[in-house]
């Protein structure tokens, strides 16, 4: 992810199943922090048996779908709109559909799919993510002091100091859209001699 907004997705796995003029949706929700895992989980849940398994994902800015069999748009597109349209990110969705005999047309399939998949994103628990950022400390001895005034007012969260002949060192994590105002509060109790560093983005749960 590129911004600092919180990212809402899936606490657990979701379940919602419906009939739709005698055909059989089962639509299966599941958070996911990679494709790999999305698409472990497809494996998991996929019915072989049924006439389409059909899906789709979204991780950050990355999205797959697949109509599996269905004509063209019909199915994985609107499972996708349904997780945009819900605002949830990190999730990976399943809809396995069981033929009843009668046809739905493009525009009844597309209603359907995205439908069951907007009901079990909707009944499932959610979390909310704040991206956060991993920052790295560098305070000379006379300064050691602020850090604990630091990570008490920037909620900062695993917290590592170590302390070399030049001082201290530490890493700790902060939310991602605190870092400009963390570096400025570092540099104002310093004079300017902190230096402070991002190495890497986390994430955690509100």
């Amino acid at each position: 992810m590129t911004n600092d907004t919180t990212i809402v997705s899936l606490a657990k796995s979701a379940e919602y199943s419906e009939e739709i003029k005698k055909s059989r949706f089962i639509a299966r929700a599941a958070p996911v922090e990679s494709i790999e895992e999305a698409l472990a989980f497809l494996q998991k849940v996929r019915e072989p048996a049924a006439t389409h398994n059909c899906w789709a994902y979204k991780i950050g800015g990355e999205y797959r779908f697949s109509d599996d069999g269905e004509p063209g748009g019909t199915a994985g597109r609107p499972i996708l709109g349904a997780m945009e349209r819900q605002g949830v990110d990190r999730v990976m969705v399943v809809v396995t559909r069981y033929f009843g005999g009668i046809k739905l047309g493009a525009g009844g399939l597309a209603r359907a799919y995205g439908g069951v998949a907007a009901s079990c994103i909707r009944l499932a628990k959610k979390r909310r993510i704040v991206p956060t950022i991993t920052v790295s400390l560098h305070l000379g001895f006379e300064h050691v002091g602020i850090l604990h005034q630091l990570v008490e007012k920037y909620a900062a969260s695993d917290v590592h100091e170590t302390y070399t002949d030049k001082g201290l060192e530490a890493t700790l994590g902060i939310a991602r859209s605190d870092f400009q105002n963390f570096r400025a509060s570092a540099a104002d109790a310093t004079g300017g001699q902190a230096v402070v560093e991002s190495t890497g983005d986390i994430t955690s749960d509100e």
